[in-house]
């Protein structure tokens, strides 16, 4: 992602008389218009980036209505900070919340137990990980599991545990030992009460409401009962897709779904 560009490079704000695309205010003002054709007051194109941010989506999009549906295109950062004419402070708070983000989505980092440094992992189906910042510190070779966070122990590059004693997945054992339950507003029943997103693959509760759930962290809507993505889902059953899923009930997880950030 891009947070920084000479400002000589940037083009103007293009400035347009239209209502604002955000909030619907239609006062005769001038508008930014942003690069999907939709116009906003930048004080409110702030506000609604900042929302953005503060439910942890790392990409801005318009939300501006198109009949009946948002528009949904993407805006890059620079343009956000262009745009919505950000203060130094703003800016600041934006582009470290963004950073913080994209080093959360984007890599897999943990503490070697040698040297304690932070190392990030290659593989992510790999258990079995070399320190080479204990090579390049230390002078010496280190390998632990990335699970257990010991020294690695055992022969291979398994997924699933090494063999020091102990070492299990939690997430794994969480899934197996979870609840069962109804689900509300369905005809779905013993349904898994935690999921393992199939998406990203982190453990998500269902609570209340429908069998619906977008997950917090890759915001992926998906199914909680067949565990396909809620579009998926729905195509297959037309109105009826609120009560019952063209798929049979998906069974509790046995394995976590690796994320394959693009």
């Amino acid at each position: 992602m891009e947070l920084f560009r000479k400002e000589n490079e940037e083009p103007a704000p293009k400035f347009v008389r239209r209502k604002d695309d955000i909030t619907g205010d239609d006062e005769d003002l001038m508008r930014v218009e942003m690069s999907c054709g939709h116009a906003a007051d930048p004080g409110s194109l702030t506000g609604w980036c900042r929302s953005l941010l503060d439910q942890g989506y790392l990409k801005f999009h318009c939300p501006a209505d198109v009949n009946g549906e948002k528009c949904g295109k993407e805006w890059s950062y620079p343009e956000v900070r262009r745009n919505a004419s950000l203060t130094e402070t703003e800016q600041r708070n934006f582009e470290e919340r963004l950073a913080k983000f994209a080093a959360k989505y984007y890599h897999d980092f943990k503490e070697c137990p040698n040297c304690h440094s932070y190392v990030e992992r290659q593989d992510l189906k790999n258990l079995r990980v070399v320190c080479i910042l204990c090579h390049s510190l230390k002078g010496e070779d280190f390998e632990f599991c990335w699970q257990c966070l010991k020294p690695w122990k055992g022969a291979g590059a398994p997924s699933e545990r090494c063999e020091n004693e102990g070492c299990k997945n939690q997430s794994l054992e969480v899934l197996a030992s979870c609840k069962l339950k109804d689900l509300p507003g369905s005809e779905i029943i013993n349904c898994p009460s935690i999921r393992a997103c199939p998406t990203c693959g982190r453990l998500i509760e269902h609570m209340k409401m429908c069998k619906y759930i977008v997950c917090p962290q890759c915001h992926v809507e998906f199914c909680f009962a067949c565990l396909e993505i809620a579009r998926n889902c729905q195509a297959s059953k037309g109105s009826a897709h609120y009560k019952y899923c063209a798929k049979p009930l998906a069974p509790k997880q046995t394995q976590i779904p690796v994320w394959a950030q693009k």
